[in-house]
């Protein structure tokens, strides 16, 4: 599969490297950036050719895929472009920072039949496949309630970088946008459709930004089932991201990339699978792996990818629910 990269950033490069670990199965053909020297540095060392915009690279070369690794608030634009052009799309999280531009790629997926994937890594990690088994064989019973944490930190410096990051217009959010969202959406897939957020943000310990370092939020879910989740980048000196499932028969915890701790009344440990990369890739980066083999089967095969643009869709809307609540003082509903 012959890929293009749009966006020559921090993330663009992780991609590229994704790209190159596919071996037989992916090729990097064009690295697209504004700035074509910073593009160019890619193409370096990973292959392909440097494009200035997209519709260079599509007039140019003869591309099956594209993964769009730019500012959140540009990813609909980019990724209906790719799709008008034919082209399958793997776009980073979040989808974008509003409903109304996620909701574009979805018709333009619905009108051109394209495969998109919206990158959720953690799902493919070893214990967190270990904790969805769990839950859908029933050996944690009915689930009851989960607890997502992501206590990270960035230095001022992280913000004081770029000047996108850590602005509505552009960021559309922080702590919880950026980098809480993957254990959110870990939790929400595993206790289902979220109909009502009552959250609370707050801007602690950074300057000169127009977004959250920190969020907390109940989540009440369709089920019946309660989950609690906490986002910051205030929480020095950062933790691995830790989720725990309660069920009426069980527990699962997630801790530090591993399955720290499983209980079932009537159950065994479900068999972790094993994931195969690189010497020395961490566990992270090989579910990220595992995310871009799952895609590449799912164009191939015809079938919907592992994470699809409507789970992206359901994530972003919690986020945005969250921050919603915090705003208004009130618990919000979410429509599905």
């Amino acid at each position: 599969m012959r890929f293009a990269l749009i966006g020559a950033g921090v993330i663009g490069t992780v991609h590229a490297r994704l790209v190159e670990a596919l071996g037989d199965d992916g090729v990097l053909a064009a690295v697209v950036d504004r700035d074509v020297d910073r593009a160019g540095k890619i193409v370096a060392q990973y292959g392909g050719r440097a494009y200035a915009t997209p519709a260079e690279a599509y007039a140019a070369e003869e591309l099956d895929a594209v993964s769009i690794c730019l500012p959140s608030a540009l990813h609909a634009d980019t990724a209906v472009e790719a799709l008008e052009a034919g082209k399958h799309v793997i776009i980073e999280k979040p989808v974008d920072i509003t409903l109304a531009a996620a909701d574009r790629v979805i018709r333009a997926q619905q009108e051109t039949g394209g495969t998109v994937s919206v990158i959720s890594q953690r799902r493919f990690q070893p214990p967190v496949t270990q904790i969805r088994t769990a839950i859908d064989t029933g050996a944690l019973g009915r689930v009851t309630s989960g607890i997502a944490e992501s206590a990270f930190f960035r230095p001022q410096s992280y913000y004081d970088g770029d000047g996108w990051r850590g602005t509505l217009a552009i960021d559309g959010g922080g702590a919880l946008m950026n980098q809480g969202i993957h254990a959110l959406d870990l939790l929400v897939w595993m206790l289902g459709r979220p109909v009502q957020v009552t959250a609370q943000t707050g801007r602690l310990a950074h300057e000169g930004i127009e977004v959250e370092d920190l969020a907390s939020a109940s989540i009440l879910f369709e089920s019946g089932a309660i989950g609690l989740t906490l986002a910051s980048t205030a929480a020095f000196p950062g933790r691995p991201v830790r989720l725990t499932i309660h069920g009426d028969q069980g527990t699962a915890v997630l801790d530090d990339d591993e399955l720290a701790y499983f209980a079932a009344a009537n159950a065994e440990q479900p068999e972790a699978p094993v994931l195969d990369g690189p010497d020395g890739w961490a566990p992270t980066e090989l579910a990220h792996l595992a995310q871009y083999r799952d895609f590449v089967a799912a164009v191939r095969e015809g079938r919907p990818p592992g994470v699809t643009l409507e789970d992206g869709r359901r994530s972003l809307a919690t986020v945005l629910a969250v921050y919603e609540s915090a705003r208004s003082g009130r618990p919000v509903e979410l429509e599905d």
